[in-house]
């Protein structure tokens, strides 16, 4: 049986993956300065990016939620893996063959599990495609051409078909390796009276990729009569495919949504197809599912909440999509970014529209005209006669609860005057002041929790502006709590990263300096760390093995955090240079200095008299000695250390 991969192979991983590549796989990410790159955090919710990426160093650091790593820590933690799986995720990518130290060769029985999940999936898409090629696939064909989809545009969305009969791609996957528990498991097979048969019969299949662009699930439409099933059957929920946490298209749509910042949700995947046919490449679907809460975090990292990101929803005409828009209202005060919504003439859905009118009309639909508070209030108040005057106190008391989830007070009072005229009543400030009134109301009812994590809260927020200073780690040091922003640490801090960025600024002098020259503990910590990684001087020769060398030596998560938060975050200084680090190392070394005289002094000022007279002679020259040390540090700066 095969054992642990080998620490090279995990190290040609480590360098053949660019750490800002896999990152932008789930997150947009923009210029940060310094080399950095920076974006919205995929690990905590927040409405200002405080999340970096340094692709020189390999690392990423969330000074909002502490998270840090590398490469493989990042995709761990993000996709909820095994060391050993994410190695071979990244190796599969870089096209490295893994070997393990009892020999062998990524043997399928070590993979892990959502890797060969993914692989059966795959497997199961290029069978579903070559099965629409076939005779009993016409049905199917057929179905496409009718909506407008040529054979290119199904090759290009991946559509295939599942044969009728029982078990076709069951014992197809059995014969490419995988056990009757994989098929189970990953939801493609069911369990029939006589071993597993296929889940997906006789129908028209669009596979349903996360993210990353790995296969987890599919789509499948009914296309006989003679089908019992539901209209459209999807793959349960499995280890790696959960219906509230992927949208239908966005591994092809993800690169155009954050250069555009703007996203296009539709209801179906013919109508993403037509969308994207049509020039609107932004376009996503939600997968037999309302668009919810991880939806809007999935569009939120790529949309970057910028002030001109738009997001619109085009909704059928009939009562269902409409209750579909007053849902996704219900949502809207998540995003930043605007959110419209877009019905077409008669009703029409993108696929229809594009069949009816043409690709221009699919286009025009999609230009945010309407946006979406404005319908779900108009929505709320057409159900009401506003002809009598408890129809319209009827429809102010509904709508008015919803207009009072804005967060944003000078958004609510706009939207509290559009209120008024649409219902008909000319105190617009009787409307304002009702709407701040339930506003109010409902911050007392929640409590100090109902402002955390809205539009514009700040309060609770830790002094970088992450999460809440209550959820926050607990440092693992003893002692009072510090401040290390504070200018007392500046200099230790800038010392560090200079130590672990640019180690040849600081080297070799930065090695000669004891763990009792920083004074903050957790920076203490840090320094016992490169030493035991060999000191900053390794640093020189390979930038990544030594900055993994000093991860290596972290005693817990808590050193481990601030290790790639110091190695990810900009120098204060505009100019990095020879000059300035001097100046931190001579900082540093002269507060050392002036703390150890300071010490002498007062144990001499304790013992008074009784101290013998050699060691009186000892400690008056020490700290004479120190004393011409600390005036040349001052006069002749880092020439002095």
């Amino acid at each position: 049986m095969a054992g642990r991969i080998k620490d090279d192979d995990v190290k040609a991983v480590r360098d053949a993956v660019p750490i800002d590549a896999v990152v932008s796989e789930y997150l947009q990410l923009r210029n940060a300065g310094g080399g950095n790159l920076k974006g919205l955090c995929p690990f905590h919710d927040e409405k200002s990016p405080s999340f970096q990426v340094s692709p020189s160093k390999g690392l990423f650091h969330c000074f909002g939620c502490q998270e840090g790593g590398d490469t493989i820590a990042f995709v761990m933690k993000i996709d909820h893996l095994s060391f050993s799986e994410t190695v071979e995720r990244l190796a599969a990518k870089a096209g490295i063959t893994l070997r393990y130290e009892e020999g062998g060769y990524n043997p399928s029985h070590q993979r892990g599990e959502r890797i060969r999940l993914i692989e059966a999936h795959q497997a199961a898409a290029e069978f579903y495609v070559r099965a629409l090629e076939s005779p009993e696939a016409e049905i199917g064909r057929t179905f496409l051409a009718e909506r407008g989809f040529d054979q290119d545009a199904a090759a290009h969305f991946r559509v295939g078909y599942s044969p009728a009969g029982w078990d076709h791609l069951t014992r197809y996957l059995r014969g490419k390796g995988f056990s009757d528990k994989e098929l189970i498991t990953s939801g493609l097979s069911q369990d029939g009276r006589r071993g597993p048969i296929d889940r997906f019969r006789g129908r028209l299949m669009w596979p349903i990729s996360d993210t990353a662009g790995d296969i987890v699930g599919f789509g499948a439409r009914k296309l006989r009569d003679d089908d019992n099933g539901p209209k459209y059957l999807n793959t349960p929920e499995t280890p790696i495919y959960k219906k509230s946490q992927v949208l239908y298209g966005i591994d092809l749509a993800k690169k155009d949504i954050a250069k555009a910042s703007r996203a296009v949700v539709v209801e179906g995947y013919t109508d993403v197809m037509a969308c994207h046919l049509a020039g609107v490449t932004t376009a996503i679907a939600t997968c037999g599912t309302a668009f919810g809460n991880d939806h809007i975090k999935i569009l939120r990292r790529l949309l970057m909440d910028n002030g001109s990101a738009r997001v619109i929803f085009t909704f059928d005409g009939d009562s269902a999509g409409q209750k579909a828009a007053l849902r996704a209202f219900e949502d809207d005060q998540k995003f930043a970014a605007e959110t419209y919504i877009a019905i077409a003439p008669d009703g029409m859905d993108p696929c229809d529209l594009r069949l009816v009118k043409g690709d221009d009309a699919v286009r025009d639909l999609v230009e945010p005209r309407t946006p979406l508070f404005e319908f779900a209030l108009r929505q709320i108040v057409g159900r009401y006669d506003l002809e009598t005057p408890a129809g319209r106190a009827a429809a102010l008391d509904e709508a008015a609860a919803v207009v009072a989830k804005i967060k944003t007070s000078s958004v609510q009072r706009e939207v509290a005057v559009q209120l008024a005229g649409l219902v008909g009543i000319l105190d617009q400030e009787f409307v304002v002041r009702r709407v701040a009134q339930l506003a109010h109301w409902a911050r007392n009812k929640g409590g100090d929790q109902g402002d955390r994590g809205g539009r514009g809260g700040s309060q609770g927020r830790g002094p970088r502006g992450g999460t809440p200073q209550q959820t926050a780690p607990a440092p693992a040091f003893s002692g009072p709590a510090l401040n290390l922003r504070s200018p007392a640490h500046r200099t230790e801090r800038e010392l560090l990263k200079l130590a672990l960025q640019r180690p040849a600024l600081v080297s070799p002098a930065f090695d000669a300096y004891g763990v009792d020259e920083f004074t903050a503990p957790p920076y203490a910590a840090v320094r016992r760390c490169i030493e035991e990684a060999g000191g900053a001087e390794q640093g020189i020769a390979d930038d990544r093995a030594y900055l993994g060398a000093v991860l290596d030596a972290a005693p817990d998560n808590t050193v481990r955090s601030l290790v790639t938060e110091l190695a990810v975050e900009v120098f204060i200084g505009k100019t990095i240079d020879e000059t300035y680090a001097g100046v931190q190392l001579v900082h540093v070394r002269l507060r050392a200095v002036d703390r150890r005289i300071a010490d002498v002094q007062s144990s001499l000022t304790r013992l008074g008299s009784n101290v013998a007279p050699h060691e009186l002679a000892a400690a008056q020259s020490e700290v004479w000695v120190l004393q011409q040390y600390a005036q040349n540090l001052r006069v002749h700066g880092a020439a002095a250390l």
